[in-house]
């Protein structure tokens, strides 16, 4: 299976970032987002998933990381069903990583988890 990579990322103005990525000439994705999340994609197996700092952080567990003084990413991979979702994070965590949540939004189904050096993934599938 070929697997879309979506890059988490967040933004301290969403409509202005969204916009500064569309002037570069990527994609948004009208059909995936709301007041808080928006997808840009990249290319052919990669997008970039814009929130706010304050959605970013609830979703991470996290403060969001000053980027003047560190560096901070969540990086999500796309899966081919829900249960290919749970079955990989179940051995993710086996493999000695540690779950963080859980996000079921109707259209999209993801559940994260921390590797061992504490960067943290998400198994995304996205309805449709």
């Amino acid at each position: 299976m070929n697997r879309t990579a979506f890059i988490n990322l967040p933004a301290r103005d969403l409509d202005r970032s969204t916009e500064f990525l569309a002037a570069l000439g990527l994609t948004v994705d009208p059909a995936v987002g709301d007041d808080r999340t928006r997808c840009v994609h990249l290319g052919d197996g990669a997008a970039v998933m814009l929130h706010t700092e304050a959605y970013f952080a609830e979703f991470t567990g996290s403060a969001v990381a000053d980027t003047t003084t560190t560096r901070e990413v969540a990086v999500g991979l796309s899966a081919a069903s829900r249960d290919e979702v749970d079955t990989l994070t179940g051995i993710a965590v086996a493999a000695g990583g540690e779950a963080v949540g859980v996000q079921d939004l109707g259209f999209l189904y993801m559940r994260a988890f921390r590797d061992l050096d504490g960067h943290q993934w998400s198994l995304i599938h996205m309805e449709g």
